[in-house]
């Protein structure tokens, strides 16, 4: 299943594609489809190669009018092309299996209705899965689909969608129509796509800034129409249409723009060309957060960049994979800004996609942004952190390195030179050091092509009258990644005013070089209540604060009259907790006396998560199980003095279920449940109820029988994967044992089911039901890995570690399982070493908690 960059490279040296032609038939049943594909291309004459299909069987192999023997040339995953002529046509007639695990062509039954939807997703490796092809980016093509399906389905694909025409009925009678889509313009395998089935839909349309008219089209299964705001939809999907043809000097490429919420996605969204494809969670059938909607907004408008950035101009090979989501992760959070009424969105960029990329960038296996990719196990476990995050970190810290103008005035020229090719990042570069006159050689080889993170602090020398004499930014990087970087950014100065809020009254922009840079405009400035280093946060550093501006944050976090400066403060706050400098339990103490007072939704969402994860891995042992009841007490508290009905009362009722345990706890979250207690404006939704019942369960207080009875009154696909998760909670040996065997053993569920059951599993109180399974945890993993897809099988991988027996004992097994791994199994070591480093840095908070206690230091 696997393809290196080397035999990539030697096939495009060999092929050029022309087209595809690809005729299916979705009518056979349940199992397999029916997939016949003619592909016309170019070759070297006399030389050979292979092209990409993942088969159930192969009928028929023909190669330039003669056929070929599937036995011999097909191997389920290749089909060997021998002594190709100058211009070759190639028609292969296969049976491929649907697949329920998110990727290929995926096959969902609602339960409400019984009816089949049908969706693709190929990135990366997964076309394949649907029609024979030269599986890699740089072999673009057109894309010709006819597709067979029952006749009350509706079918979209890249092109415009045409008029269906009846069929033939299939054998059981039932009547059939056939689907002829246009040639698509040349595009990358990867971003074609097919969705099929009794999808509905509501149309717009937008006018591009060329003239054209552009439809527009929104799409859900039949159960989930009422709740699809397709306004809201629209709306963003305009707004982003003219911030980027305005910002790319380029109109929309394609001639319909369709974006399809799809059931069991694996991701948030896929830029299929014209036809993007959206985890259908982001359909809010019951109330979400403020942080929920805009996640949604980001996303809509994090796709529809890729349309010019991945799309219109594609990487030549997956090492570019990160400029391609980076590119739309930072335009998605500009336009969010400037476009739509989401005005704070660096607020939450600050606040959740930096603190991932710091995270991740941390870790051992942390590895530079533009990493070397040699071969699609490599890709695969690349969608990381660094690849989205610290990427579109960077991008931003390079736009203020060569100015905003002058960065769009280079991507307007890229796209103008590449429209339809394949690039490389040194053609983006060659463009942005034309437009800004700044040589990016330097940069690009500290920035990109090194891992790990700086930290900045200050340092200050403050007279008796309290002025500063000097200020330097000192820059400190680890060892195992000892580069210092140039960095542009801004150092701000507050003060308390008269209000008690905190306003900055100074803002210095500079650039940061080597271990330490001095800032002679400071000196002679008083010293402020809080120094802030990368205010606006341009950078991409970990920050420390001098003493004075510690206890001034510590004592009035809640007081910044801003919330981008409090969440950079925030961050700072988290690394020196995740650091061990800062004992946990003081962690707590900051959130729970700061959080309600929080105004980004956001916000509210990651301290509430990092709260968690401090409770569950950083507490120190001893003092776990009280800080935990202690804290849920006060979220409860918070729950009912925040405003009724409010964004924050709804995230603390969440945090508190999550962290329900003791008795009291418990009897509140049954009050809510069954109606003898409430919250003022609070809603008892559905989607609330299933967290109530997972922290019954969890705790002890409902069984299988509560889960059916809840089961019954929301039988959809969010009420199963809501029930399978508390079922895989309920705390008996029985049930854990059962579980596991549905999850590793037999490894039937799909994708969502398996999800949400390995999330129950891991859901609980007492740690002891875990620990029979953590030697059979390891036995299996090999097993799984070579048996199951990329999506299952890492959900097991890393969903199943026994993170939650925080030991040393754990660490010594895994040291022992990594050990004994052969050279190939790179993907599941990566996998391995950052489980690991998960408890390893656990161990050393608990450690941190306990000195903090007068502990053994």
């Amino acid at each position: 299943m696997n393809l290196t960059r080397a035999e990539a490279r030697e096939r495009a040296e060999l092929i050029t594609v022309e087209s595809y032609d690809v005729k299916l038939d979705l009518t056979r049943g349940g199992e397999v489809f029916g997939s016949t594909t003619t592909v016309k291309f170019t070759a070297v004459p006399g030389s050979s190669s292979f092209i990409d299909a993942v088969t159930r069987t192969v009928h028929g192999v023909t190669l330039n009018g003669r056929s070929l023997d599937p036995a011999t040339v097909s191997d389920g995953v290749r089909i060997q092309l021998p002594d190709l002529a100058v211009h070759n046509e190639l028609t292969v007639v296969a049976d491929m299996p649907y697949m329920n695990t998110g990727e290929g062509l995926h096959r969902f039954v609602d339960p409400v209705d019984n009816e089949v939807y049908l969706y693709t997703q190929f990135e990366v490796p997964d076309s394949r899965r649907m029609f024979t092809v030269f599986e890699q980016p740089d072999l673009k093509a057109t894309f010709a689909f006819t597709v067979t399906v029952p006749s009350h389905w509706d079918v979209i694909s890249n092109s415009p969608t045409p008029s269906p025409e009846e069929a033939a009925p299939a054998e059981d009678g039932s009547a059939r129509s056939v689907w002829t889509f246009a040639p698509t313009p040349r595009l990358s395998s990867y971003v074609t796509a097919l969705i099929a089935g009794p999808y509905q839909s509501v149309r717009s349309e937008v006018t591009s800034s060329d003239g054209r008219v552009i439809p527009l089209g929104v799409f859900a299964r039949k159960s989930l129409m009422q709740y699809l705001d397709a306004d809201n939809i629209f709306e963003l999907t305009r707004q982003g249409f003219g911030f980027f043809e305005a910002q790319f000097g380029c109109p929309y490429p394609f001639e319909k723009y369709d974006q399809l919420f799809v059931p069991e996605f694996n991701a948030g969204a896929m830029e299929n060309a014209g036809a993007v494809t959206i985890l259908e969670g982001y359909v809010f059938r019951s109330k979400v957060t403020g942080a929920q909607i805009e996640r949604r907004a980001i996303t809509v408008l994090h796709e529809l960049a890729h349309m010019w950035f991945g799309d219109l101009v594609t990487m030549r090979w997956w090492n570019d994979l990160w400029l391609n989501e980076s590119f739309a992760e930072y335009m998605s959070h500009l336009a969010a800004v400037e476009a739509t009424s989401f005005t704070s969105a660096w607020t939450t960029f600050a606040s959740v996609e930096k603190s991932w990329a710091y995270r991740q960038d941390q870790l051992p296996t942390t590895h530079p942004i533009f990493a070397e990719i040699n071969d699609l196990q490599d890709v695969e476990v690349n969608f990381d952190g660094i690849t989205y995050a610290k990427g579109a970190s960077v991008l931003r810290q390079l736009v203020a390195w060569v100015g905003p103008e002058q960065f769009m005035a280079g991507v307007r020229e890229y796209f103008a030179k590449h429209s339809w090719h394949n690039t490389e990042l040194s053609d983006l570069l060659v463009e942005l050091e034309k437009a800004s006159g700044r040589d990016l050689d330097d940069w690009g080889r500290q920035w990109l092509e090194t891992a790990g993170v700086n930290t900045l602090a200050p340092e200050l020398d403050v007279d008796p009258d309290g002025k500063l004499r000097s200020f330097a930014v000192r820059q400190s990087a680890v060892p195992e990644w000892p580069t210092l970087r140039p960095h542009r950014l801004a150092v701000g100065f507050y003060n308390l005013n008269g209000a008690g809020k905190l306003e900055r009254v100074h803002r210095e922009e500079l650039d940061v070089d080597g271990e330490r840079t001095e800032v002679p405009a400071l000196g002679g400035l008083a010293q402020p209540d809080l120094i802030l280093i990368n205010d606006d946060d341009l950078a991409y550093a970990k920050v420390r604060l001098d003493p004075k501006s510690l206890a001034t944050a510590t004592a009035h976090l809640k007081d910044f009259a801003e919330s981008l400066p409090r969440t950079l403060v925030w961050n700072s706050a988290w690394d020196a907790a995740r650091d061990g400098e800062t004992p946990a339990r003081k962690y707590v103490e900051l959130i729970l006396a700061n959080v309600a007072a929080e105004t980004d939704s956001s916000v509210i969402l990651v301290q509430l998560r990092q709260l968690a994860t401090t409770l569950n891995f950083y507490v120190a042992e001893e003092h776990r199980e009280a800080t935990t009841v202690a804290a849920a007490d006060r979220l409860w508290d918070l729950a009912a003095e925040v405003p009724a009905g409010s964004d924050g009362q709804l995230q603390f009722v969440k945090a508190f279920a999550l962290l329900a345990r003791s008795g009291s706890q418990l009897d509140r979250v049954a009050a809510l449940l069954d109606g003898s207690g409430s919250l003022a404006g609070l809603s008892l939704d559905q989607d609330l109820r299933w967290e109530l019942v997972a922290s019954l369960v969890a705790g002890g207080r409902m069984g299988q029988n509560g889960i059916d009875t809840e089961l019954q009154r929301d039988n959809t696909s969010s009420g199963q994967n809501a029930a399978a998760l508390a079922k895989a909670a309920i705390p008996t040996p029985e049930a854990k044992a059962a579980a596991w065997e549905s999850i590793v053993v037999k490894g039937e569920l799909s994708n969502a089911l398996q999800g949400s059951a390995v999330t129950g599993f891991m859901r609980v109180l007492d740690r002891s039901l875990l620990e029979p399974y953590s030697e059979k945890y390891f036995a299996a993993v090999p097993g799984i890995v070579a048996t199951r897809t990329h999506a299952l099988a890492q959900q097991i991988v890393v969903g199943l570690y026994p993170a939650l027996l925080t030991t040393q004992a754990t660490i010594d097994r895994t040291d022992g399982f990594l050990a004994s791994l052969p050279a190939e199994s790179a993907a599941l070591r990566r996998m391995m070493l950052e489980n690991r480093d998960g408890v390893a840095r656990a161990l050393r908070a608990r450690a941190a908690d306990v000195v903090a206690d007068g502990g053994p230091q």
